[in-house]
Formats: structure tokens, sequence, C-alpha cells
């Protein structure tokens, strides 16, 4: 990923309102103060409220006194492109659209009808541009994407970083355990929670005029029709693939705040009940942080309000244990472990670590137990076509398989014995690891994300320790059976709903 150079300020002598740290120059290319506009490429913070990328561009625009352009594009051929990922994509794009026509700011979503039919557009804006300002992902094909415009673009190009409470690069390095990472989390978030994004950027924001999108551009690149925004259109027209049917929740910032707000109704049961998959307590939230349409700093926020917390409530020592150090209750604790030490423990290895879902990037000792067993007997072996129709001989496999693809998600914990036995069925563990990334990454709506690396390969030895006894196939990974799960968990209800 880019590295650039942090940016201090955004004028000469007027300073930022996104902290230091989160903004950084993708190149080195000039500020063009007589360009037209200043443009928001909106690439992974799909949303307009709690943004540090569009507080950045609004702020750019006041500085240079001129309107803000938001480009949002939707290409046809990234990997796993389906109805069920384009339709939830839409969604949020519905969502901006109205939002950005009610604060007078010039919105340009664009859907790609073929593959490379969006070659050019933004070259184009970039040409009428003051500076381009996107968003810093550190997963999927986004990091090469924006590497790319950087070298293309002959004016500025800042990436804006909102990810999480701590800045994607605060940690200097990738931390192999969750236990280390939670320990630089207590240690280095405090400073970083008076630095929180607006809560809608937009808000008292005046443009001197609409940004006027080029005559040109509106032909050879127009504006997704409102129908295919709202679900009028179907997709059947569009290159991707229609056989991942749309999941039955919605996307969009409305129906993630709707999500938050559900959760936090039922937060209280979160530590007791998240296990259980009868419960499905869990908070329903990742699809939504994953594709920009949710703020985790929205997150925190709402639950922390609702927990009538305040930063002096912070427990100590900072040591990186998993329970004391928030001041809150335990299921508020349980679930900030979640969103913010394993969440961001994902993203922490996808920004040092670029191969993160590669083999070779599993923990040495992880790697040599499980080659030593790779030749171990399989009692059972799968293709991944009869892992991906759900018919194996497992019954609870099959229903959580079956959620997948049905509803695009897998219960939490579910997903860890998912992955476990697809590795014991699988011919060696780099077919269980391409076997995990392709179910999840097409079916899942969460997949294709930091955590759905961090997820998969914990299967497979990362994050964790070593386990006795010595196991065939597993090694000294940690084992999971299927059989124990269901004497530990509740999951008749479950196995009802979606083993059939």
């Amino acid at each position: 990923m880019a590295r650039g150079r942090p940016v201090r300020t955004v004028g000469e002598n007027l300073p930022s309102t996104v902290p230091f740290g989160r903004v950084l120059d993708a190149n080195a290319a000039p500020v063009r103060p007589d360009g037209r506009y200043v443009l928001y490429w909106m690439i992974g913070a799909r949303r307009t409220e709690w943004s540090f990328g569009l507080q950045r561009a609004v702020e750019r625009s006041r500085e240079l006194r001129r309107p803000l352009l938001v480009l949002e594009p939707l290409r046809v051929a990234y990997p796993f492109a389906s109805d069920r990922l384009h339709r939830f994509v839409l969604d949020g794009m519905r969502d901006n659209a109205a939002r950005f026509r009610a604060a007078g700011v010039t919105y340009h979503p664009y859907v790609e009808p073929e593959p490379g039919a969006a070659r050019g557009l933004l070259e184009r804006l970039a040409a009428d541009a003051c500076l381009v300002v996107t968003d810093d992902v550190p997963f999927f094909f986004l990091p090469r994407m924006v590497r790319a415009a950087a070298l293309r673009l002959p004016l500025r190009l800042e990436q804006v970083d909102g990810n999480g409470l701590l800045p994607l690069r605060q940690a200097q390095r990738a931390y192999p355990t969750a236990h280390s990472f939670r320990a630089l989390v207590q240690r280095e978030l405090p400073a970083q929670l008076s630095g929180f994004p607006a809560a809608d950027p937009l808000a008292g924001y005046a443009p001197p005029r609409r940004a006027g999108l080029p005559a040109d551009v509106r032909r050879r690149w127009p504006a997704a029709a409102p129908g295919l925004l709202d679900g009028r259109l179907d997709l059947a027209s569009l290159p991707i693939d229609h056989r991942v049917s749309p999941a039955p929740v919605r996307g969009g910032p409305t129906a993630a705040r709707a999500a938050l707000r559900a959760f936090l109704d039922r937060l209280d049961d979160y530590e007791q009940d998240r296990n259980h998959p009868d419960r499905d307590a869990t908070s329903g939230l990742s699809p939504y942080l994953h594709f920009g349409h949710l703020s985790p700093h929205a997150v925190f926020a709402a639950v922390m309000i609702r927990e009538g917390w305040h930063d002096g409530h912070l427990g100590r020592p900072a040591g990186g244990a998993r329970t004391g150090w928030w001041g809150v209750g335990p299921s508020t604790e349980a679930f900030l472990d979640q969103l913010v030490t394993w969440r961001e423990l994902g993203l922490n290895r996808c920004v040092f670590d670029e191969s993160s879902a590669r083999w070779e990037s599993l923990p040495a000792w992880a790697r040599a137990t499980l080659a030593a067993h790779a030749r171990d007997r399989r009692p059972h072996r799968y293709a991944v076509e009869e892992l991906e129709r759900a018919a194996t001989h497992d019954r609870l496999w099959n229903a959580a398989q079956t959620q997948l693809l049905r509803e695009g998600r897998l219960h939490n914990y579910l997903r860890m014995l998912w992955g476990k036995r697809i590795l014991e069925w699988s011919a060696t563990p780099q077919d269980a690891l391409v076997a995990m990334l392709r179910l999840n990454d097409r079916w899942a709506l969460d997949g294709r994300d930091a955590n759905s690396i961090s997820g998969i390969t914990w299967v497979l030895g990362r994050y964790d320790r070593p386990w006795g006894p010595e196991r065939p196939i597993f090694g000294t990974v940690r084992y999971m059976s299927s059989e124990n799960t269901a004497r530990k968990l509740r999951v008749r209800e479950y196995l009802a709903r979606y083993a059939s």
C-alpha cells in the first residue's frame, strides 16, 4: 500500500479538522487552486455521515472556495461481482443520492455497464479538479487501484483513513496476537477519543455553487438510473454473477442505522448469548462496516452513549487484558473487543502485509505443523463444489453453509467451525485456504474484507498458539468438531431453520 506523507494542514494557515496521521498524500503532484471543483472519489466510506473522507473533501472545498463533486463508482469486473453485492452497494447509492441532493452537492453514482467502461472517468473528472480526495482502504483490490491512480493523475491525490478508532499506521507494524494488539489499543486509544469525525460533515456546508458535471461525462458515463438505485430495475443486464441472489437484508446507511438501533436494544444479552446460534445475538453490523455504510466511530459513540460512558471511566492498567479496561458492563466489554481489538487487528495485518491472504504469510509454526500432517488420511474429502452446495455428511456444517448461501452471513461462532471442517476435508491445508476464501468471498456480504482474511487465517493458526495434543491433519493447530459444538451450544432451532 502506498504510504505517502501525512498531511498536517488544509491550507497555508488553516488547520485540518481531520486528525494528523489520517490524511496521506498518495502522490507528490500539486494542488491546482484554479480548478473548477474538489473531487471526492468515494470508494470505501460509502456514506455521508461520520466520514473523515467526506469531512476532508468538504474542508478542502471551503478552503479553496470551490464546490464539491462526489464520484461513487461501481465496477462490474471486481472479483466475485454478483447481484448480492451489487444490490447492497446500490442501496447505499440510493441513500447517498438523497442526502447529497438535499445538501446541494453534485453527486455522480456511476454503475459500469460492462467491464472497462469506467476507464478514463476518474482522469476526466480530475482534469477539471483542484485535487482528488479518496478513502484509504487497506484490503481487496482498492490499494492497487489507488496506487495506479496516484501515478496517472497530474494533481494531488489525498487518501483519508476512517477505518477504525486507531489510525491505520499508528501501530507501525503487524501485530501477531490479539493480546499484543489489545495492549497497543489500550496505550494509544485514549489520545484518539477526542478526534472523532463529524457526525454530519455536510451540516452547515454551503457550497459557493453546484459543481457542473462536464457534458462529455454525462454522455459517456451517465449516472445510474434512479430505478437501478431503488431496485425497480433488475440487474439482469449487467455482466455479473446472477446465481448469487440479493440477500434478504438491505444495504445502505439508512438500513445500517436501523441495524445499529436494533442491536443496541439487545446488547445486554450479547455476552451470554452471542455464541449460541439459536439466540442470533450477534450485532449483524459487519456488512455495513465492510461496505462503508456504517462508521466504527458511530457504532462506538452509540454504544458508549447508551452506557453513559466517558473516557474518564477507562480502567487501568493498560496491559492487554480482555476485560476491565473500558469500565463498562460485560456485554459491552465483549462487543468492544470484537469491534476494536479483533476488527482493527485484521486491518493492521492488511496494512503491513499485503500478502495476508496467502499461505506464506501464516505463522511459521502453523505452516510447519500443517505441512507435517498434509499427507494424513482424511476421513472425508469434499471438492469445493460439494462444499458450496452444502453437500456434506455433517448436518451442522451444512446448516452453516446454507445460511451463507441464503442470507450472505455466517453465525460468528459457526464461522470458526465452518473453517475447521473445511481444513479437515480438504486435500491439503493450502487447498482449504483457497476454498474458504472462495466460498466466503463469493457468498458473504462481509467477505473480501480484512476481517474475512483474519478469520479464515485464524482457522489455520494466525493469532493463535499451538494446542496439544497433536492430532491428525491439524497437528497442533486448534481443533474443533461439530459434535462438541452441538453439545456446548444451543443449535436445535438453528438446525431446524437451515438444515433442511
